[in-house]
C-alpha cells in the first residue's frame, strides 16, 4: 500500500468530504455513542475499528438516515446538514453504503441485482429489453475489470465476487429514482468478514481504483492486519466515544490494541499448549468421506484443542458438520467414548444426546434466534431442565440467563434485549454461553472468532482454554492460522481432499501451517498436471 504523506492527508481534511462531531445517541440506559467524531477526506481510505458494541454500527446507521441521534452536527462535502436525515438524503448527497450481508438478492441474476432500480422501474411499467439491460450490465462489470456473466444467478457466485458485486452496485447506482448525485464517499460495513484473507486483496485493489478518482471510503473491520495494510488513517472507537485517530502507517499493533480495548492485553505464549493430561479417546473418525472429501481419519483426546484448516475449498469445515449430524451424505466410522454412532443416520438431535455442540461460523442464520430475546437464546439448551409439573420456573432460570450473562461478560447485560440487537462479537459470546451451560463433552467450533473484535477474542480463546482444562474436547475449524497456532495441541490440514499433514509441538506456527496449506495445494495441482489419459480409467 501507498500510504499518503501526512501533508497530503492534512490538505484534504481542510475540506472533509464527512465531518460528523459530537455525535450521541443513548438507548434507554445504554449510551452508545458520546460526542464520537469522525472526519474523511477526499481520496482516502479511513479505517473504523473498535469492539463490539463501541458504537460503530450506530455511528453508521446514523449517517445513513436508520438511526436519529440525540446529538451532534454532520457536514457533507462542505455542506451542513440538519438532523434528522430525510429517507434517501444520505444516497442523494452521494453517500453509498455496502453492509457485511451485502444487500443482494441470491435469487436473482447478478445484472438484475446491479441494475435493481432500473429492473424494479422497467417491471412496473410493463416493458423491460433483456438485450439492453443485459448488455448495459456487462459494460458496468468490464468497466470495473469484473469478468462475470450478467445473466448468472447471485447465488451462484462465489463469495469474493458476491462482495465485488455489492460495491460495483454501490458505486455505479442508476439514479434512475432522481436527485442523485454521483458516489463521492463509499461507506463499508465489514463486507469482507466472511472472505478468505487471501482473496481480499481483490476488493482492496476496487477500493484503490475509487479513490484514485477522488471517492473517499470508510471501511469498518475487525480484521485488524487488513486496516494496517490498506488504509490510509484509522479511527478508534471505544464505548461510544472517540479513543483516537492515527495515520496508520503512523503507529504500531500495540497501540492500536490499548486504544481499542482501553488495556494492554497479555500477550500468548508463543508455545503451543502441552498435551491433554487425560488419557483416552473422546471421540474418534474413520474413513470419513464427503462431498469433497475422502478417506479423512482422526481422533482427540479429553481436554485437547484440535484444529482443522486448509486453503478455501478444500472442505475441512465439513468434517465437524458432519459430526453434528447436519451434513446427512457423509460417511465413515464415528466413535464417541468408545460408543459407535452411524454417520449416515446421525442427527443434530442425536448429536445433542450424545454430548456433542456446534457453533456454526453464521451466528444468526444457523445458531440463534435473532427476534428471541438474549434470556431465551442464552438458556434455550437448559429450559427443559426448569419446568415442574408442566409449569416453568422463570425466576430460577432468569438468574441462570443473568450468572451466564456476567460469566461470558455479554454487553449490554439486558436479557429482555431482542438477539439481534446485539453486536457480532456479543452475538459470539452468547452462542458459546448457550451452548456451554449444557456442559457437552465435545464442542465443534467453525470460525469462533470470525467478526469480533480484538478484546472478544482474547475472551473467547481464555473461555475454550478453560473448558479444555475441564477435560471437554474441543475440534476447530478455522482459516485463522495463527489463532489455531496459538490455541490447539494439533492442527491437522487438508488438501486435495486428504488428510495432507498433522503440525504439534515446535512445527506448530503460524508460519508452518500456512507453508503446509500451500504445499498441498502445490502438490494436487502438479498431481493433476502430470495425469496420464490412462490415469482416469
Amino acid at each position: 500500500m501507498t500510504t499518503p504523506p501526512t501533508a497530503a492527508i492534512s490538505h484534504g481534511l481542510e475540506t472533509p468530504l464527512l465531518h460528523a462531531r459530537g455525535i450521541t445517541k443513548r438507548y434507554g440506559g445504554t449510551l452508545a455513542l458520546a460526542r464520537a467524531e469522525l472526519k474523511i477526506g477526499p481520496g482516502e481510505i479511513h479505517g473504523l475499528l473498535g469492539e463490539n458494541g463501541s458504537g460503530k454500527s450506530t455511528l453508521i446507521k446514523i449517517l445513513a438516515g436508520v438511526v436519529v441521534p440525540d446529538a451532534g452536527e454532520l457536514s457533507l462535502f462542505d455542506e451542513t446538514i440538519d438532523f434528522p436525515l430525510r429517507p434517501g438524503e444520505a444516497y442523494r448527497r452521494g453517500l453509498r453504503f455496502v453492509h457485511q450481508n451485502l444487500g443482494l438478492i441470491p435469487s436473482m441474476t447478478v445484472g438484475e441485482n446491479l441494475l435493481i432500480e432500473r429492473f424494479v422501474l422497467a417491471r412496473n411499467s410493463g416493458f423491460i429489453s433483456w438485450r439492453h439491460f443485459y448488455d448495459d450490465a456487462t459494460r458496468l462489470l468490464a468497466q470495473y475489470g469484473l469478468d462475470l456473466d450478467p445473466r448468472q444467478q447471485l447465488a451462484d457466485l462465489a463469495p469474493i465476487n458476491r462482495s465485488l458485486v455489492a460495491i460495483v452496485r454501490a458505486v455505479a447506482a442508476d439514479n434512475q429514482l432522481g436527485g442523485a448525485t454521483e458516489p463521492r464517499l463509499l461507506v463499508l460495513d465489514e463486507p469482507t468478514v466472511f472472505l478468505p484473507r487471501g482473496e481480499v486483496t481483490r476488493v482492496f485493489a476496487m477500493l484503490r481504483s475509487l479513490v484514485s478518482t477522488g471517492v473517499g471510503v470508510l471501511f469498518v473491520s475487525h480484521r485488524m492486519d487488513e486496516v494496517r495494510e490498506h488504509t490510509d488513517r484509522v479511527t478508534v472507537l471505544r464505548d461510544g466515544s472517540n479513543a483516537g485517530t492515527e495515520i496508520t502507517a503512523s503507529v504500531d499493533d500495540d497501540t492500536l490494541v490499548r486504544m481499542i480495548v482501553g488495556r494492554d492485553i497479555a500477550a500468548r505464549a508463543t508455545d503451543h499448549p502441552d498435551p491433554p493430561a487425560q488419557p483416552g479417546v473422546a471421540l474418534e473418525l474413520t474413513g470419513f468421506r464427503s462431498r469433497t472429501l475422502r478417506d479423512v481419519s482422526l481422533s482427540v483426546a479429553p481436554g485437547e484443542i484440535l484444529g482443522l484448516t486448509g486453503l478455501a475449498g478444500s472442505g475441512y469445515e465439513e468434517v465437524i458438520y458432519s459430526l453434528f449430524g447436519a451434513h446427512p451424505s457423509a460417511t465413515g466410522r464415528m466413535f464417541v467414548d468408545g460408543t459407535p454412532m452411524a454417520l449416515r443416520t446421525l442427527t443434530p438431535r442425536t448429536a445433542i444426546q450424545a454430548g456433542i455442540a456446534l457453533i456454526p461460523a453464521d451466528r444468526m442464520r444457523e445458531g440463534l434466534a435473532g427476534t428471541a430475546t438474549l434470556e431465551e437464546n442464552v438458556t434455550l439448551n437448559v429450559v427443559s431442565s426448569y419446568f415442574r409439573r408442566m409449569l416453568l420456573r422463570r425466576p430460577e432460570l432468569r438468574r441462570t440467563a443473568d450468572q451466564l450473562v456476567r460469566d461470558f461478560r455479554i454487553r449490554p447485560a439486558d436479557a429482555s434485549l431482542q438477539m439481534e440487537s446485539f453486536s457480532g462479537g456479543n452475538q459470539q459470546r452468547v452462542l458459546l454461553a448457550k451452548w456451554l451451560a449444557s456442559k457437552p463433552r465435545i464442542l465443534l467450533l467453525h470460525e469462533p472468532t470470525q467478526g469480533v473484535d480484538v478484546g472478544a477474542r482474547a475472551d473467547i480463546s481464555v473461555f475454550l482454554e478453560e473448558l479444555a482444562s475441564s477435560g471437554t474436547s474441543i475440534i476447530c475449524a478455522s482459516a485463522e492460522y495463527e489463532q489455531l497456532a496459538a490455541l490447539c495441541t494439533r492442527v491437522l490440514i487438508i488438501s486435495d481432499g486428504r488428510l495432507q499433514a498433522e503440525l504439534s509441538g515446535s512445527s506448530l506456527t503460524k508460519d508452518r501451517i500456512l507453508a503446509e496449506c500451500l504445499r498441498g495445494s502445490s502438490n494436487g495441482k502438479s498431481a493433476a498436471k502430470g495425469k496420464s489419459p490412462d490415469d482416469s480409467n
